[in-house]
């Protein structure tokens, strides 16, 4: 049985709830689970569960990760962080919610990488919380990307991660993650793009068993058309995919963006051309699995030493507290981690 942390996310958003959820409905799928948090936030949100007729879901507070190993069904066990923010007002931006939502994720990075859990799935966070308790990174990736250099002692450029987006239909992989949509395309250069390639075809030639076959998504409309709506992939792209090549992957592209994912999708019916697309920026990627099914998409992070996913959706700040969220992308994160954890 896996032992895998779970962090809560923001106190103030959905993250408590969709956990709670989770050990309630699912108690199969979170065996070996616990939280990495905050037990008076896990108790507000059992609280949220409770209702004519319904048992009370137990909070039970942790001394060690490995006591979840032996933690009855529907028991929300939790791994109480000392000097951790307590319960937040839902739905408010706040340092103190920030603060926390950082401290579980750094707990977790530093736990997994000294050999202690076997994975991490981590609730959704706030990046405008986390600016506010002044951590210095946007999101999970790039906190986790950084707690893993310090590790190994590295700095963060020789760390590189990239932001995979992943459903039964659908991989996409991003060359950049949280940035302006100016700044990403700047960030598309030749070493962008085959760093990309190289994480990818790694991380998917382990869970597949094979060579995974990779698709490269245009930057401009019709990819370019041979240079009349831009020269990026002509003078970047497409050399990156020839180095890809000929380093033995099984690579095609670039490919117009507008079709590509299409092309890559899996239905019952039909199997995709592809296992993955490599695209250029944040909303070219996300958009299409998000679309297919925001209940099924899970965000897991390639590169690291280290198994992570995640939810695909935030924080949900105008529904948290009303017992509306829906846990099944978490879910589908356990399993994800459960799989990749080997």
């Amino acid at each position: 049985m896996k032992n895998i942390a779970i962090t809560q996310g923001d106190p103030a958003g959905i993250g408590p709830e969709i956990i709670a959820k989770c050990f309630r409905d699912v108690p199969d799928v979170m065996r070996g689970c616990f939280v990495v948090g905050d037990v008076p936030t896990l108790r507000r949100a059992a609280q949220l569960l409770a209702g004519p007729g319904a048992p009370d879901l137990p909070v039970a507070r942790l001394d060690e990760p490995a006591q979840a190993l032996h933690m009855p069904p529907r028991c929300v066990p939790v791994l109480q962080l000392a000097e951790i923010p307590g319960p937040q007002p839902w739905g408010q931006i706040s340092a103190a919610a920030g603060q926390a939502a950082a401290a579980c994720v750094t707990w977790a990075a530093q736990a997994a990488l000294a050999g202690r859990i076997d994975a991490i799935v981590t609730a959704p966070l706030h990046k405008e919380a986390l600016s506010a308790a002044g951590v210095e990174f946007p999101g999970h990736t790039e906190l986790l990307q950084a707690q893993a250099a310090a590790h190994a002692g590295v700095g963060l450029d020789e760390m590189p991660v990239r932001m995979m987006l992943a459903s039964d239909e659908l991989r996409t992989v991003l060359v950049s993650i949280h940035m302006s949509l100016r700044d990403a395309i700047a960030a598309v250069t030749y070493d962008s793009v085959l760093q990309t390639l190289r994480i990818t075809d790694a991380a998917l030639r382990r869970s597949l068993g094979r060579r995974p076959r990779m698709a490269v998504a245009g930057l401009n409309p019709h990819a370019g058309e041979g240079g009349l709506f831009g020269r990026e992939e002509i003078e970047v792209i497409a050399p990156a995919v020839a180095a890809a090549r000929a380093e033995g992957m099984d690579v095609s592209g670039p490919l117009a963006p507008d079709t590509v994912f299409m092309r890559a999708r899996s239905t019952p019916q039909r199997a995709g051309e592809f296992d993955a697309v490599v695209a250029m920026y944040h909303d070219q990627g996300l958009i299409p699995v998000k679309y297919l099914g925001v209940d099924k998409g899970v965000n897991v992070t390639l590169g690291l030493p280290l198994v992570r996913t995640s939810p695909d959706h935030g924080t949900a700040f105008d529904i948290a507290g009303q017992g509306k969220a829906d846990p099944s992308s978490l879910t589908e994160a356990v399993r994800m981690a459960r799989l990749l954890a080997g």
